[in-house]
């Protein structure tokens, strides 16, 4: 399933993931398991309100080698 982050068609952190559920983008999310929920909790919220699929990882790092960046991510979306 996350080979599906390794295309250019997603957006990466939760921020960014945040942004792009709001401006209704995004027909899937990926949240890594051990992130923090202060920081990922506005995401699954976000996800429930639009009905947006939520699939949870098992760590940071591996969402951030799936999305083919350098750092630990906590969230991760496919863009429409």
């Amino acid at each position: 399933m996350l080979e599906m982050l390794s295309g250019s068609n997603r957006v990466v952190g939760a921020k960014q993931v945040l942004r792009a559920i709001e401006a209704g983008g995004v027909s899937r999310v990926f949240i890594a398991q051990d992130a923090d929920m202060f920081v990922t909790r506005p995401v699954f919220d976000a996800c429930r309100a639009a009905g947006i699929e939520i699939i949870e990882v098992p760590s940071m790092k591996a969402l951030g080698e799936a999305c083919g960046v350098q750092v630990k991510a906590a969230a991760a979306a496919i863009r429409r």
